[in-house]
C-alpha cells in the first residue's frame, strides 16, 4: 500500500481514530533530507502493508498539523498507535533505525 496524504481534513479518520500503528512523516519539497528519507519510508508503506499505515503530512501544505506536532524541523518522523504519539525522530534516519521506532 502506498503512503497515504494526511491533512487535517483526513486526520481523525486515518491517524487519530485508527486503531494500529501509523508512521508520519512530516516534510516538505524543498527539504534535502526529506527527499533523501523519501524512497525508505515508501519501502517500508509496502514491506509493512496491512501491519502498519503509512501517512505523509506536507509541512508546507498542512501548517496546523506541523503545528499540532510542534514540527520545527524536517523530516520528522511520528509513530502513532491507537491514536497516541509512541516515538518521534528529527532529521534522516537509515531505514533499519525507522523500522525500530515502529517497535513491532
Amino acid at each position: 500500500m502506498a503512503e497515504i496524504i494526511i491533512t487535517k481534513e483526513n486526520f481523525d479518520e486515518e491517524v487519530r481514530n485508527y486503531n494500529g500503528i501509523v508512521l508520519l512523516d512530516l516534510w516538505a519539497g524543498w527539504c534535502g533530507p526529506c527527499m533523501m528519507l523519501s524512497p525508505a519510508v515508501s519501502e517500508i508503506a509496502e514491506e509493512y502493508d496491512g501491519k502498519i499505515k503509512v501517512g505523509k503530512i506536507n509541512v508546507d501544505e498542512q501548517p496546523e498539523l506541523a503545528a499540532a506536532f510542534r514540527c520545527e524541523s524536517i523530516p520528522l518522523l511520528v509513530v502513532v498507535k491507537n491514536g497516541a504519539i509512541h516515538n518521534m525522530s528529527v532529521g534522516y534516519r537509515e531505514k533499519t533505525d525507522i523500522i525500530k521506532m515502529l517497535d513491532l
